[in-house]
């Protein structure tokens, strides 16, 4: 069982994925970081000093009871709240993420394309054919 699991995992298929899964969740994290540390400050900035990450309704108050100035003053407190900043900027990422894997896609299959464009080489006759043609050579040359 140990020999069959082995020959399994070391197909090409199952390393081209895992190495495939692994490059993904680094390029998540980048992109992540992107939305976070880049692109929204300057959209927070333009719509008046407005941190997404913080923007959040309290459901239920905590202890102390609020108004909380920032989401980790009331998530310390213990309160219920909806994060709509954190998904604001999860669905940008997602955006984001989904616009790379667009553009890589298009690229290979645009790739694929000037493959098949490519006209194939003629195939080389084969021995018989060498010979028929050299016999039919001589009979009209007679």
């Amino acid at each position: 069982m140990f020999k069959e699991f082995r020959e399994f995992a070391m197909r090409g298929n199952v390393v081209d994925m895992a190495v495939g899964i692994i490059i993904g969740a680094a390029f998540g994290t980048i992109v992540q970081s992107l939305v976070k540390d880049v692109i929204m400050p300057p959209i927070g900035l333009a719509l008046g000093n407005v941190d997404f990450s913080n923007l959040f309704s309290v459901l239920k108050e905590g202890v102390p009871p609020g108004p909380y100035a920032a989401l980790v003053e009331a998530q310390e407190a213990g309160a219920v709240t909806i994060n709509y900043g954190a998904f604001i900027n999860t669905i940008i990422t997602f955006l984001i993420v989904a616009f790379a894997v667009f553009l890589l896609i298009r690229s290979i299959n645009n790739m694929k394309k000037k493959e098949e464009e490519a006209p194939a080489a003629p195939p080389e006759p084969s021995k018989e054919e060498t010979l028929l043609t050299e016999i039919r050579d001589l009979l009209k040359q007679k």
